[in-house]
């Protein structure tokens, strides 16, 4: 297991520089045979090693089974059905929960005919078909033909270029049927679940929780005396002293949220959503939390230049007034860089993620505060600082513990890219073996079992070292369940999905019915039921949340499942479009590339929002029926959001 997972890491390294390109394992050759009025035409197809083209009579639920249609017949008649030459290799596919029939390598599908008129006949038809590897299925194909004498030397060289479903629209992306604005009624509409503001106070509560790690820190705990010994230095009196120590704590607020700030400016919104979820800035991501978590460890110091802190100490001591105090804190910063490098970066990326412009400014602002609130304190009463304990070998054991956190976090942001490229490397159930694994030593390390070279003898095990021995080894215990498909909804913000998992005994997951709109949106008009349209994201932590707290709510499934048409839209699915589509957006053009991109236009373009989870329930038309609903974990308040869009809908 472990070679394979190695090898698959390599392989994936080796492949991120090569260029994307559209993939085209199934080729076709159509050719119309025989003499005289009795014909037949051949079907042959030609299937890249490792693919399969799926056979003709694939049971309901299933993937695009191959199918031959025919949209004009001019003095020609078929005689029968379809028929292929052998028959499909037949395997059960866990992936799809049933047994299904492909071919391998190539086949041949033959369709007879007789032409009324040989000298005067047309045929036009298309070829449908899905072709799949046993990593991933590419989407629904369609291929056409044409035969008759004004198409004879079309037929002996065909174009063998596959083209993509419904590929020729009579209207542009934003003039299709459901993609007509409605920015302007779901303002009008009184909503009860739109919470991107909860949104934010969980950023701003995480970065808080994270600077109050980082005060911890073998890199921040020591400039503590540092800035007791800096205002000490002023000999001045008790209120302006006061004064100063909070403009010392604004500062410190003020360069972490224009870091945010800027981040946000420079790239956007949208492009830090994207950002999120690229494969190789997650995958360098992870490398560097590994490294973090490698100097946690012991194995070497991370630090920057110490030229760069001692100029601005320098500043911060022959300055005077409100520079000095700025470059003080500025020297604060730059000095705990190296272990407040991984939180901000880990905070700054989950932020992004969440799509809002100011979830990076927010989480910022959090850390900050965390951080800055003791100093200030003990800048205006050094005497606190008496009662501070000394720093010591403690402080290695919380860097150690903090590495271990950072090696389980840093697998979130592989996952991530996993997800967003299919690659499968880092399932549910290699993810849950790892975090035991980590979690598990993590608990032994505490109890005093393992040790790293700067940790000092642990002659007794202290009461806070137990309770958090208890508590780690315990979350690797509750993991276990997870490997059988128990939801684990404690950490399902963090693992990946269960559809990822291949042995799977939890069925109480809600799946949609689709993940096209368009698709989606044609089924629920000809069938007469409200959709609920699922903005999410391989990277979203919240669309877990939901996904594993409020949909598997026996309610909530059966609404989902039965009341409505479930479209989920993955707004950072890295899956090509077979042709890019140009779309005008706040004056400029741009080009959509990417599924996802797709999607995250249409979220931007109809509904005027960019945040995931997004719910927002529509009629066939495409009309909202009631205010969209955001993060809110709440079922009760679910539940009346779904009853209130049936509602309007049966009116």
């Amino acid at each position: 297991m472990q070679k394979r997972f190695l090898l698959s890491i390599l392989g994936l390294l080796l492949c991120i520089g090569l260029p994307a390109q559209i993939l085209e394992p199934v080729k076709w050759k159509v050719s119309l045979q025989g003499e005289g009025q009795e014909r037949e035409i051949v079907f042959h197809a030609l299937i890249e090693k490792g693919w399969h083209l799926y056979a003709t009579d694939i049971p309901s639920g299933g993937p695009i089974p191959t199918s031959f249609s025919f949209d004009e017949l001019s003095n020609v008649s078929l005689k029968g059905e379809v028929t292929a030459t052998q028959r499909p290799h037949e395997e059960y596919s866990s992936l799809f929960d049933m047994k299904l029939g492909w071919y391998n390598d190539k086949i041949d599908f033959k369709q007879a005919l007789s032409l009324e008129n040989p000298d005067d006949f047309k045929i036009t038809g298309y070829i449908t078909y899905q072709a799949c590897n046993d990593v991933t299925c590419l989407p629904p194909t369609k291929y056409e033909f044409s035969f008759g004498e004004k198409k004879a030397e079309e037929a002996k060289t065909p174009d063998l270029t596959p083209i993509k479903f419904n590929r020729k629209p009579t209207t542009s992306l934003t003039e299709q049927e459901g993609w007509q604005p409605v920015v302007d009624e779901i303002r009008a509409m009184d909503g009860d679940g739109i919470t991107h503001s909860n949104s934010l106070w969980f950023i701003f509560l995480s970065g808080f929780v994270g600077g109050l790690l980082a005060l911890l820190t073998p890199c921040v705990w020591p400039m503590i005396p540092l800035t007791v010994s800096f205002f000490l230095k002023k000999q001045q009196s008790r209120r302006k002293a006061i004064g100063e120590a909070i403009l010392y704590g604004l500062s410190i607020i003020v360069i972490y949220v224009g870091v945010g700030l800027l981040i946000t400016l420079l790239f956007g919104a949208s492009a830090l959503n994207d950002l999120a979820t690229n494969a190789i800035f997650n995958i360098l991501f992870f490398a560097l939390l590994v490294l973090f978590a490698i100097s946690f460890f012991g194995a070497f110091e991370i630090t920057l230049p110490a030229s760069w802190s001692n100029k601005l100490d320098r500043k911060a001591d022959t300055a005077t007034g409100i520079l000095a105090i700025f470059f003080m804190a500025f020297t604060l910063v730059l000095v705990s860089f190296s272990c407040t490098g991984p939180i901000i970066g880990t905070l700054l990326v989950e932020a992004a993620s969440w799509g809002g412009k100011l979830a990076p400014a927010v989480g910022m602002g959090g850390f900050a505060i965390a951080l800055a609130i003791p100093f200030a304190l003990f800048a205006m009463f050094p005497s606190l600082m008496k009662q501070l304990p000394k720093s010591g070998g403690w402080l290695n054991m919380v860097k150690v513990v903090l590495g271990f956190l950072e090696l389980a976090l840093s697998l979130k942001f592989l996952s991530v890219a996993d997800l967003a490229y299919g690659w499968h490397i880092l399932d549910r159930e290699t993810f849950l073996v790892l975090w035991i694994i980590i979690f598990a030593l993590l608990g032994f390390y505490l109890l005093g079992k393992i040790s790293f070279a700067h940790d000092s003898p642990v002659k007794h095990v202290s009461v806070p070292r137990l309770f958090l021995a208890i508590a780690s080894l315990s979350f690797s215990v509750y993991m276990i369940p997870g490997l059988w498909g128990a939801p684990l909804k404690a950490i399902s913000a963090f693992a990946p999905p269960l559809y990822t998992q291949d042995f799977n005994l939890y069925d109480q997951e809600v799946h949609a019915a689709f993940h096209d709109y368009n698709r989606g949106l044609a089924y629920a008009r000809k069938h007469n039921k409200p959709v609920l349209i699922d903005f999410s994201g391989y990277g979203c932590v919240n669309c877990r949340k939901m996904e594993a707290t409020v949909w598997t709510d026996p309610i909530v499934k059966k609404m989902l499942e039965e009341k409505y048409v479930l479209i989920t839209l993955m707004v950072d699915d890295k899956e090509k479009l077979r042709t890019p589509i140009t779309v005008e957006e706040n004056g400029k053009s741009i080009k959509l590339t990417t599924v996802g991109e797709k999607w995250s236009f249409l979220q931007r373009y109809k509904f005027g929002a960019n945040a995931q989870p997004y719910y927002v329930i529509i009629n066939g038309e495409g009309e909202p029926l009631v205010a969209p609903y955001g993060y809110n974990e709440s079922i009760p308040r679910f539940i009346r959001f779904l009853h209130k869009g049936l509602k309007e809908f049966n009116k």
